[in-house]
């Protein structure tokens, strides 16, 4: 724990906010920053809570401790909506509370001698719960990394992807596509590479797909429509960034059968006495609308609230671009990474917050390799979002 520097990103944005919202209590702030959904929640599916809840206080609906691995039912419709043509079977679903607290467990399961990659950038909880885990050696000021902990470039030049052909072996690899924070989703092709990539060197992908709901064009949604993906990735994914869950909390972790340990043992088996000792499964209630989420008419009316988002995106990448700055992400994914050349992110950051009363996230929250840029959400209604477009040309033209 000594190891970790500073505190976590997103609570040092939040002691920042709450600083800017006392030294200018009238303001009307913008939260374009830490991505969280803003949209109400499709009525179809809190209904379906709602009535789970009020069952519970019947003897025929009252349920307690459910299945630590999750409800049956959300499994299967987990595999049949997202894996229907990947071989993934409901046993291999592993329901939880979300995909920040599956990284941690999934990082339990790992231990701390194991060597790790990461993307520059990447979100900060894979980095940060490899020091906690004991996989990293100190943080050096001088690089903005931590010693033993590989980190694979990923920025435009490399188009957002790691070298592959530089870069080393090591155990575990975490790949988050689309990319939070630089919202690129990965091809076919790069794709393809890293599961070989992975085969040769007895590597184990943790694949992120949260944010695989955003994706518009042919990049894969999985790890597992790449030949070979079973034998070599985890899957992590969340109903929070395309259910609006943020709060409900509801995600889920895929562990193949075909994915072994070197010595011919299958990793699920371990991976499920960590659930059943670290975790109690995840709310009924919460399942209860996942289930609401995935029937016909629920993933119509979430795929609405998408597209809500993805015109915001839309509305924030044209502000940019209309100011002269290189904008990334916004297509495949509900973050723009914007590229400010030759100036520090939190200066960035603090520009315009202090000008603009707008919050974003500094790029180098997210690794050395975001220096220069910051990440703006497309989470927010409608008319924030237009305001915050007006107050930023007002700013940068």
């Amino acid at each position: 724990m000594e190891r970790l520097r500073n505190g976590y990103l997103f609570s040092e944005i939040c002691r920042r906010e709450l600083e800017h919202t006392q030294k200018y209590p009238h303001a009307k702030l913008i939260k374009l920053g830490i991505g969280d959904t803003t949209e109400p929640i499709p009525d179809i599916i809190t209904s379906a809570m709602a009535e789970h809840a009020h069952a519970l206080s019947t003897i025929r609906g009252y349920r307690g401790y459910g299945a630590e691995q999750g409800n049956m039912e959300l499994r299967n419709a987990i595999a049949q909506t997202f894996y229907r043509d990947m071989g993934i079977k409901a046993n291999e679903v592993f329901v939880s509370d979300g995909a920040q607290c599956d990284i941690s467990r999934i990082q339990m399961l790992l231990g701390s001698n194991v060597t790790v990659a990461v993307q520059d950038p990447s979100f900060p909880a894979y980095m940060d719960s490899s020091v906690i885990i004991g996989q990293s050696g100190n943080f050096k000021e001088e690089t903005g990394k931590y010693e033993n902990i590989l980190y694979m470039n990923c920025g435009p030049e490399s188009n957002f992807f790691p070298d592959l052909s530089n870069t080393p072996r090591t155990d575990i690899i975490f790949l988050c596509s689309p990319n939070n924070p630089t919202g690129h989703a990965a091809s076919r092709q790069q794709l393809e590479q890293l599961v070989e990539f992975a085969k040769a060197n007895g590597s184990i992908i943790i694949h992120d797909s949260a944010y695989a709901a955003y994706i518009t064009d042919e990049s894969p949604r999985s790890i597992f429509e790449i030949p070979g993906g079973r034998e070599v990735a985890i899957e992590i994914s969340s109903f929070s960034k395309f259910a609006g869950f943020t709060g409900v909390r509801l995600g889920w972790t895929v562990v193949p059968e075909e994915l072994l340990y070197s010595n011919g043992f299958p990793v699920i088996k371990d991976y499920n006495r960590i659930v059943c000792t670290c975790f109690n499964g995840a709310s009924s209630i919460a399942q209860a609308g996942g289930l609401a989420c995935l029937s016909s008419d629920g993933y119509l009316a979430m795929n609405a609230v998408l597209d809500y988002y993805k015109e915001n995106a839309k509305i924030i990448m044209d502000t940019f671009t209309s100011l002269g700055l290189k904008v990334h992400g916004g297509k495949n994914a509900p973050y723009m990474w914007v590229h400010f050349p030759g100036l520090r992110s939190w200066d960035v950051f603090n520009e315009i917050l202090e000008k603009t009363h707008i919050i974003t996230v500094p790029g180098t929250g997210f690794g050395p390799g975001g220096e220069g840029y910051i990440r703006v959400s497309a989470f927010g209604q409608r008319e924030s979002v237009i305001e915050a477009s007006r107050r930023l040309k007002n700013l940068l033209k």
